[in-house]
């Protein structure tokens, strides 16, 4: 078995033990139950529900309990790729076309709800104050904005709140708590929630997330185009022994904010060196574990994290690797293979 299998069955085993324990604060808690039944009673009364998934995973993030509503109240968005800042505006006009088609059905309304459903982690809080703040501002309206909680936590919306959007008619957007299945029994899709963050780290584990990323990079072709950067683009050299070496104007940065350009640059040519000079074959699972060991190792350095225990410093480069992969900073990944038709 590859590496990369073995890495997200264990993951997904992980995930599905802490849904199948009773009263698990991580999984489907009985506060997620009540979101899901509110949703589920609104549903009758809203004129169109958009169902927000991560576009990295876009098949392994449906709301599966909109299964049996009809396509045509449903639109799907996804996020965390299609809507960048400008998309917003383009994306209400859109809406507004829906909206004038609802009209026409129905030339009485007055107030047209749309609902906002997901699981966690997937943009909606994000997505509805975006809306809320382009159609306040297209429709010239006063006032103090509201604003749904946003956090990089997955679950922090715990009710459903009212937002507009536009007016004439007036257009309001819900949104709601995110909802997770009762059960999910796939191994590969409990492995693809958790690496994109729908799902709490500390349930399977960031070294074990951490691990599953670079199985991804490794194997794919990402990696290559950072074939181009070079140390002094990077604005950091690694020495002989394999510590930093700052330039004189980088030494007034912050070589432990992982953040920073330098940094994010100098992790890539770092990952673009190893997987390119690897002896091994990818393709092997021992060999993709022994390279994927190196890459935390030299990473280490490259985060310049002070000398502590091997387990500390491996949380860390995990915790950091993480965070860029999901801001984009390591490149784009599509994790669900999705047929062109």
């Amino acid at each position: 078995m590859a590496a990369r299998e073995r890495v997200f069955g264990a993951i997904g085993k992980s995930v599905k033990a802490v849904a199948k324990s009773r009263g698990s604060e991580w999984w489907y808690t009985p506060h997620m139950a009540a979101a899901a039944r509110a949703i589920e009673e609104r549903i009758p009364l809203v004129d169109l529900i958009l169902e927000v998934r991560d576009a990295r995973i876009p098949l392994s993030s449906e709301y599966l309990q909109l299964r049996k509503i009809p396509s045509a109240c449903r639109i799907i968005v996804l996020n965390k790729a299609d809507l960048a800042d400008r998309s917003q505006t383009k994306f209400l006009t859109f809406l507004q076309a829906r909206v004038r088609e609802l009209k026409k059905k129905d030339d009485r309304a007055h107030v047209i709800t749309l609902m906002l459903v997901g699981i966690p982690n997937v943009g909606k809080s994000a997505l509805a104050n975006s809306l809320h703040q382009v159609g306040r501002i297209s429709a010239a309206e006063k006032g103090r904005l509201k604003h749904s909680v946003v956090t990089p936590q997955p679950g922090e919306t715990k009710s459903i709140s009212s937002l507009k959007i536009a007016s004439h008619p007036n257009i309001f957007v819900l949104d709601t708590p995110s909802v997770l299945p009762p059960d999910v029994i796939d191994d590969e899709v409990c492995s693809k929630l958790a690496v994109t963050g729908a799902i709490k780290d500390s349930v399977a584990g960031e070294i074990n997330l951490a691990e599953y990323f670079l199985s991804i990079l490794n194997l794919g072709e990402e990696y290559k185009k950072w074939a181009k950067l070079s140390s002094s683009e990077a604005g950091v050299a690694l020495t002989g022994d394999g510590s930093l070496s700052l330039g004189k104007k980088q030494k007034k940065k912050y070589p432990t904010d992982h953040t920073q350009d330098f940094i994010v640059n100098n992790v890539r040519r770092t990952l673009f060196d190893s997987v390119s000079s690897f002896g091994g074959c990818t393709e092997d699972g021992e060999d993709l574990a022994r390279l994927i060991q190196g890459e935390f190792e030299v990473l280490q350095k490259v985060f310049h994290l002070p000398l502590e225990t091997k387990e500390c410093n491996y949380s860390r480069v995990a915790i950091k690797l993480l965070n860029l992969y999901r801001t984009g900073r390591l490149g784009h990944y599509t994790l669900d293979h999705v047929p062109c038709n």
